[in-house]
């Protein structure tokens, strides 16, 4: 888990994710919407990808992508992401991380 907690806070977000995966897809649109410019670690083209995917899992991700760190601190997957976004929670977060501002 410490690869993925320290990539996880290596910007003001970041995005594991998978270059065929749609729902990483839909999430890295949704937050490059706000204006963010997220960091994005595509897992099936990184060497250890398949390890880092691993401790995804461990972490508590199942399905493991798409996995989100906003301001450090590991956010979720698309379900929690998108509910932060329903509820109107997820703009200010990104603004708190400054990954964007007003």
């Amino acid at each position: 888990m410490d690869t993925i907690v320290k990539l996880g806070s290596e910007g003001p977000v970041v995005i594991f994710s998978k270059s065929n995966c749609c729902m990483s897809h839909t999430i890295d649109t949704l937050i490059r919407g706000y204006g963010a410019n997220p960091r994005v670690y595509e897992l099936d083209q990184l060497a250890d990808g398949d390890q880092m995917e691993k401790e995804l899992m461990a972490l508590g991700c199942n399905p493991s992508v798409p996995a989100v760190f906003i301001n450090k601190e590991f956010v979720g997957g698309s379900n929690e992401v998108m509910s932060l976004n329903i509820r109107g929670r997820l703009k200010p977060l990104l603004i708190k991380a400054n990954a964007i501002w007003v």
